[in-house]
C-alpha cells in the first residue's frame, strides 16, 4: 500500500476554501473529513490529515457552531486559583473530560461578574458549565437559573444548597466530626478553633460538624471551644495561624486541642506554639484541614481531613455526562462526598 506522499507546508491557512485548494480536493471533500462523515476512502483521509499536519489548519469553531456541531467544550468557573484543593479539582476534573475528547475553557471570576462569563460561555456554544469554589449565593443561583432555563448541563463544586442546582460537595461537617471523635478518645475536651469564624456555609458546616459532636458527647459547645479569630486579621495564612497560637499561650490557660480552618493556619499554629515553648503534640495537640503535601513536610507531621478529590472529581465528572445524555433525567443530583481523617504525630493524648 502506498504512502500519501508528505506535503511541503506553505504560509498559514486562514480558511477551509484556501485549504481544500491546497490538498486539492473538493471543499466538499474535505468538509466531510473533518466531520468525521462515512464513505470515505482511507487514502482521501489520509490526504487530508497529511495536509492539515503540514499546515497547522484547524477547522474553524465557529463555523462549527453555525451548522450545530458538538464543540467538545466545557466552561469552567472558578473563584480563583489560590486554593490549592481547588486547583487540583480543577486539573482532575480537566484529565477527566480530556480522557472524554473534551476541552475546557477557564475563567476565574471577580464577584459580580458571573453573568457577563456565563453569556461568554454561551456564546461559545459549550456543552455545559462548571462552577468551583465559593460563590455569592444569590448570583450563582440566578445563573443556575439561566442555564437551567437553556436547558444547559451545569454543576457546581464545593457549594451546597444552591437552589435547583447539580452539586457535588464535600461533607465538612462529617470531617470535622471525625476529628473532635478523634480528639475526644484522645481526652481532649477543651478546643480551639483556628480561622474558623467565617460567614461562609463552608465554614459554618464545619462548625457545625463540631458543634453536633460534642453535643453527641453531652459536651456543650459554647464552653468547650474557644477562639481568638478576632484578635488578628486573617492576610497570609501560616502567619494568621501563628500569631493565633502566640494569643492562645498569652491567655495562660488555653485549650489542649487546636482545630485549624486548614492545614496552612495549622502549621503556622504549630511553629507559633513551639516558639513559645510548647511541644506538639506533649502540650498541645494541632489538626489541619485538605490534608496537602505540607502535612508531612511539618514537625511533627499534621494530622488533617483530605478531601477525596479523586472522587470529588470522578463524581463531577460523571454528573456531566449523565447530563449531556439526551435520556438523562433534569432533576437536579446532589452528591456528597465522604472525607477521610488523616492521624499524624501532630496530635495525641491531653
Amino acid at each position: 500500500m502506498s504512502k500519501t506522499p508528505p506535503l511541503k507546508p506553505i504560509a498559514p491557512i486562514r480558511s477551509a476554501a484556501e485549504f481544500a485548494r491546497y490538498v486539492g480536493l473538493a471543499r466538499t471533500t474535505v468538509s466531510r473529513v473533518l466531520n468525521g462523515q462515512p464513505g470515505l476512502k482511507a487514502k482521501t483521509i489520509a490526504q487530508v490529515h497529511a495536509a492539515m499536519e503540514a499546515t497547522g489548519f484547524t477547522p474553524n469553531a465557529y463555523a462549527l457552531h453555525l451548522k450545530g456541531k458538538r464543540t467538545a467544550t466545557i466552561g469552567i468557573c472558578m473563584e480563583d486559583l489560590l486554593t490549592p484543593p481547588a486547583v487540583k479539582k480543577l486539573a482532575a476534573l480537566q484529565r477527566l473530560l480530556r480522557a472524554r475528547h473534551y476541552a475546557s475553557l477557564i475563567e476565574v471570576l471577580d464577584p459580580g461578574h458571573s453573568r457577563r462569563v456565563v453569556r461568554h460561555f454561551l456564546s461559545m456554544r459549550v456543552e455545559a458549565i462548571v462552577f468551583i469554589g465559593h460563590f455569592i449565593e444569590e448570583e450563582i443561583t440566578q445563573r443556575i437559573q439561566e442555564l437551567t432555563a437553556h436547558n444547559l448541563p451545569h454543576l457546581v463544586i464545593d457549594q451546597p444548597n444552591i437552589g435547583g442546582a447539580n452539586t457535588v460537595t464535600l461533607d465538612r461537617a462529617a470531617g470535622m466530626a471525625a476529628v473532635v471523635e478523634h480528639l475526644l478518645a484522645l481526652g481532649h475536651t477543651q478546643f480551639g478553633l483556628l480561622g474558623m469564624s467565617s460567614s461562609l456555609r463552608t465554614v459554618q458546616d464545619r462548625v457545625e460538624g463540631v458543634r453536633d459532636t460534642l453535643r453527641a458527647h453531652r459536651l456543650d459547645f459554647d464552653r468547650s471551644t474557644h477562639s481568638l479569630d478576632h484578635l488578628h486579621v486573617r492576610a497570609r495564612d501560616f502567619d494568621y495561624g501563628r500569631a493565633l497560637a502566640r494569643s492562645f499561650v498569652a491567655e495562660k490557660k488555653y485549650p489542649t486541642a487546636f482545630l485549624a480552618l486548614n492545614d496552612e493556619i495549622a502549621i503556622g499554629a504549630i511553629h507559633g506554639f513551639q516558639d513559645a515553648g510548647l511541644g506538639v503534640p506533649q502540650d498541645v495537640s494541632v489538626t489541619g484541614f485538605n490534608n496537602q503535601d505540607i502535612c508531612i513536610m511539618s514537625t511533627p507531621a499534621l494530622t488533617s481531613v483530605d478531601q477525596q478529590i479523586d472522587a470529588t472529581a470522578e463524581a463531577a465528572a460523571e454528573s456531566l455526562f449523565a447530563q449531556m445524555n439526551p435520556a438523562h433525567r433534569r432533576r437536579a443530583q446532589v452528591r456528597t462526598i465522604a472525607p477521610q481523617l488523616v492521624v499524624r504525630g501532630s496530635t495525641g493524648p491531653a
